[in-house]
This record gives C-alpha cells, sequence and structure tokens, in this order.
C-alpha cells in the first residue's frame, strides 16, 4: 500500500505507517523546519507548499505514482480543546483542501486523523458526509495512544474511508491499562539535567524494554536540552512531589499565572497526558519532570510520543516542541497501518 502523507509535520505518521509495512511516496508540509526535519529523517521527498496551492495532479507528479492511500493530519489548532473551538476558524478550512485533493487523486483509501474537539464539535457528520460525497465509505474511531504502546494519555479521533465500499474495523487495543507504559519506563534512563543544562551522551543503560526500543544503537543523545527558569521558580516547584500540582507550593512562591493544571508534575508511574508545544514550560499543562525541576527537554517528549532517539529534529528549541507535540505518535501510526494492511480489519455490508 503506497501513501501520501499531507499536512505531514516532522512525519509521525508517516514514520509508523512505514514502519508497519506501507510505502511512503511523498509528505506535504508548509512549515519550514517541519518539512527540513522530514526530508532529514525519510528518503523519499517532501513538499515545502501550501495546500490550497496545491493540485492533485501536482502530488502524483512529485509522488512519482499514484498513491493507494491519501493520509493526513490536518491542523488542529481550530478543534482544539485546547482553543476556543471556533467552528469558523480559517484552518478548520485544511480538513476541506484534504477532501478537495482526494476527490482529485481517488486513491482507494483515505485516512484523516484529528483531535478530540473536532468530535464535540460535530464536525464528524460533516467530514463523513463530504467523503462519501466523492464516493467513500467512511467511518471513524476515538483512539487513546496509551492502548498501542505510546507512554501517553492523547485521544485523537481517525476517520478512514474506502472506496470499494469496505468498513474499516478498529485494532484492538494492544495493552490494558494495567500495562501501560509509564512516564518512567519511558524516560527513565536519560540524563539528569538542570535547567539551561544539555547532555549529548547516555550516562545508563536502559532498563525497560520501551527504552532499549527508543534507544535502538544510538550513542550520540539529541534534543536533550532543559530551558532555562529562574531560581525562584526552581524553588517553588521543588515542593512539588512525583504527580502533584501547584497545590504543594507555599503561598509565598505561588506564580502569579497559569491555570489550575499548570505547575504540575508529570505521574512517574503513569502515562503522560497530552504532550503539548508548551512542554518545556512548568506553566504549561503538567509537564514538570517526575523528580527534576524544570520542564521537558525536546528528547523527552519525542520519547513521549513514541519517536526513537535516532529521530532527529531540525528548527529552533520552539520548532523542535511545536513539531513534537503537533506530531501522530508513530507506535499509534503503525497500529493503524498494520490495520489497514490486515484483511481481517475490513467488512463489507451485505445488501
Amino acid at each position: 500500500m503506497k501513501f501520501v502523507d499531507l499536512f505531514s509535520g516532522a512525519g509521525g505518521l508517516s514514520f509508523g505507517l512505514e514502519q508497519a509495512g506501507l510505502q511512503p511516496l511523498l509528505g506535504v508540509e508548509l512549515d519550514k523546519h517541519a518539512s527540513a526535519t522530514y526530508r532529514e529523517n525519510f528518503s523519499h521527498p517532501c513538499l515545502n507548499e501550501d495546500i490550497f496551492s496545491v493540485s492533485g495532479a501536482d502530488i502524483v507528479e512529485a509522488a512519482g505514482a499514484k498513491p493507494d492511500l491519501l493520509a493526513g493530519g490536518p491542523p488542529c489548532q481550530g478543534f482544539s480543546t485546547i482553543g476556543k473551538r471556533n467552528r469558523e476558524d480559517d484552518r478548520n478550512n485544511l480538513v476541506g483542501e484534504f477532501i478537495r485533493i482526494a476527490g482529485e487523486i481517488k486513491p482507494r483509501f483515505v485516512l484523516i486523523e484529528n483531535v478530540l474537539g473536532l468530535k464535540d464539535m460535530n464536525f464528524v457528520e460533516e467530514i463523513t458526509k463530504a467523503l462519501e460525497d466523492i464516493g467513500y465509505k467512511t467511518n471513524n474511531y476515538v483512539f487513546t495512544s496509551a492502548d498501542y504502546g505510546v507512554p501517553q494519555l492523547r485521544r485523537r479521533v481517525v476517520f478512514v474511508g474506502s472506496l470499494d465500499g469496505l468498513t474499516f474495523i478498529k485494532p484492538n487495543p494492544i495493552f490494558a491499562p494495567s500495562k501501560y507504559v509509564s512516564v518512567n519506563d519511558a524516560i527513565g534512563d536519560l540524563p539528569e539535567i538542570l535547567p539551561s543544562e544539555k547532555k549529548y551522551e547516555y550516562t545508563q543503560p536502559p532498563f525497560t524494554d520501551y527504552q532499549k526500543k527508543m534507544r535502538g544503537d544510538m550513542y550520540e543523545l539529541t534534543g536533550h536540552e532543559a530551558s532555562k527558569h529562574n531560581s525562584e521558580l526552581v524553588k517553588a516547584i521543588s515542593f512539588i512531589p512525583n504527580g502533584g500540582n501547584r497545590q504543594s507550593i507555599p503561598d509565598e512562591l505561588q506564580p502569579n499565572s497559569g491555570f489550575h493544571n499548570s505547575y504540575s508534575r508529570l505521574n512517574s508511574k503513569e502515562p503522560a497526558v497530552t504532550v503539548t508545544q508548551n512542554m518545556s514550560k512548568p506553566s504549561g499543562t503538567r509537564c514538570i519532570h517526575p523528580f527534576q525541576n524544570r520542564g521537558l527537554t525536546p528528547r523527552e517528549g519525542a520519547r513521549l510520543q513514541s519517536f526513537p532517539d535516532s529521530f532527529k529534529f531540525k528548527g529552533t528549541g520552539t520548532a523542535q516542541r511545536i513539531q513534537i507535540a503537533n506530531a501522530v505518535p508513530p507506535l499509534l501510526a503503525k497500529a493503524i497501518g498494520e490495520a489497514l494492511l490486515s484483511p481481517s480489519s475490513w467488512t463489507i455490508e451485505e445488501t
């Protein structure tokens, strides 16, 4: 099954689908840093273009062949439960661009991934109808990333459509909640560092299967750099226990900004909450390291997204954090890809 990845970002979806056995032909991504990351990690091309200016014919030409699958995760800010969830947000029109290109290329299958907020806003029916209008039998499912080996409770809605009238069946979870990969299972082997510090070498061997899988045969450590925090902030968060929150900070050290779930530590024994682009800021949503007095490094965020250590991110620290946070977790994409290739994952309705 050959595929093209629209809105490819850094390549989390492409990486997972390729690991499952699908053949990537092309990525399409507007952001220059994300497209540079994509090119760094894949041997096939990535168009650094605005989707509004690209036609289906352009994509087939750049890909070198018509894809069997058109996949992608249109930018989700307009749908996100973190944002204002504005139905009129121009970014929501990007889903329409995906559907336009699908109609022009007519691949056998389509796959759209997006945030759960889309489902809350009743866009599901609209997207399903739009795909059915161009010939795709479509259904959708909500996926919890931790069910498929990702050390994170990120939930996403995934649409799968078929021109053949086939109905896609969601793959069964691989991990029960009692067996979820925890934060410490994922990042506990990475070197301890202070705010503003960086390290390029591992200081201990991996001690879980997940760490071994993520590290592979890497010897050089990239992206393990902590953001700068002032001494008052470091002192304040030092009072927060593993898995705790800002309620443990003394009144005289309480930060003036943030929300109820700001200034909270990850629980080392559980999967992480959804990793966001503010992963390095203690004022972000539960992103303080379980034991160290700082926010997460890009490499720790990438581990929690299930990117292997060999996957290198390009651009500034801010650009890397955005790419990591916006990505489809590769292990989730791999599980979906394996299901796409399995005949038992498809049924056809009798008429």
